[in-house]
């Protein structure tokens, strides 16, 4: 016997998918494009990654590929959270998503300092975290 998704996630799941995945596809969109304009700006031609003259171009740069760096281990744990916690995932995914927007345009301005305005970003990273490991002790009947 085969279980739909509607007996096996909680409704609310989908929740998880539009902050979790959703959210990060178009975070993801909207670094990339930056940097793209910051190529034409700062005449940073394809295939190099980075400017040996534009440490503000640099910036742009590393603050997407940060963001790329950290993706795999968001969309992870947030979509794994959400399985017995959707609306906390959810919310959690929310704060990391924010935070990750607010650390991209400090860092953006050229001066690496200014990224840490973000840092709160953490609170969803480290969140969902938590609520993964508490989701495999829930399997394994832990807790």
């Amino acid at each position: 016997m085969s279980a739909s998704m509607e007996n096996v996630l909680p409704k609310e799941y989908g929740y998880v998918l539009l902050t979790g995945a959703v959210g990060g596809f178009l975070m993801n969109i909207y670094l990339g494009t930056r940097v793209g304009k910051a190529r034409k700006q700062h005449d940073v031609k394809y295939p190099a990654m980075y400017s040996a003259t534009n440490d503000r171009f640099n910036c742009i740069q590393r603050a997407h590929q940060n963001f790329l760096e950290a993706l795999p281990l968001f969309l992870t744990t947030g979509l794994i959270a959400g399985v017995y916690h959707p609306i906390i995932a959810s919310v959690f995914n929310v704060i990391y998503l924010l935070g990750r927007l607010i650390y991209a345009q400090g860092y953006s301005t050229g001066d690496p300092e200014k990224r840490g305005r973000g840092s709160f970003m953490y609170i969803g990273y480290l969140g969902n975290v938590g609520l993964t490991i508490y989701t495999a002790l829930c399997l394994l009947r832990v807790v």
